[in-house]
């Protein structure tokens, strides 16, 4: 097996991991009727911390540490954050199981897993330009259309698209832009 496809199967198996940890989270997040903005707060104030200090970081990662000594540190930082039980105890989960190194991953996947189950659509809208308040309205009805799922859209600026717009929802890549257009009549004219 090539080294590329080495990486690629570790990728997919670490996702994988990632994706059951956040699965059985939001399961623990909706059965409890927790708030769900509060919960990815709480994580992302985790992660904050985990950037702030590495020196933290590097103790909960450090395999040779107890992980009563990775918890108690834990215990001594919840109260002070603010953060909700289950949080805690999630985080523990991730301590003794050794998956707090994936604990940035893990975040992602428990948000796109919660607004999956809210029924949102995240969106990543690429323009020309700043798109006014109608034409985003607009941009977002068509994504409702398009998945049966409210929009949850995050807009960027591209300069180097001529016009239109690009949009991303998960994988899937909708190109409406000019350089798109240009493209897909440029492949055409090729495979005449």
């Amino acid at each position: 097996m090539t080294l590329p496809a080495m990486a690629e199967r570790m990728a997919d198996k670490m996702a994988a991991v990632a994706s059951r940890y956040a699965r059985a989270f939001v399961d623990v997040v909706f059965d409890g009727k927790l708030d769900s903005n509060k919960v990815l707060q709480d994580l992302h104030a985790i992660l904050g911390l985990l950037k702030e200090s590495p020196e933290l970081k590097s103790v909960w990662e450090n395999p040779s540490i107890a992980p009563e000594q990775k918890r108690g540190l834990l215990d001594a930082i919840v109260p002070r954050l603010g953060a909700q039980k289950q949080v805690r105890n999630f985080l523990a989960v991730l301590i003794d199981h050794h998956r707090i190194a994936m604990l940035m991953e893990i975040t992602r996947q428990v948000e796109h897993e919660i607004h999956d189950r809210m029924g949102l659509a995240e969106a990543e809208i690429t323009s020309s330009r700043e798109l006014s308040e109608s034409e985003r309205r607009e941009l977002e009805l068509q994504i409702m259309n398009l998945t049966g799922k409210r929009a949850l859209a995050t807009y960027a600026i591209d300069q180097h698209l001529i016009g239109g717009a690009m949009i991303r929802i998960g994988s899937t890549i909708y190109d409406g832009s000019v350089r798109g257009q240009l493209q897909r009549i440029r492949e055409q004219l090729a495979s005449s």
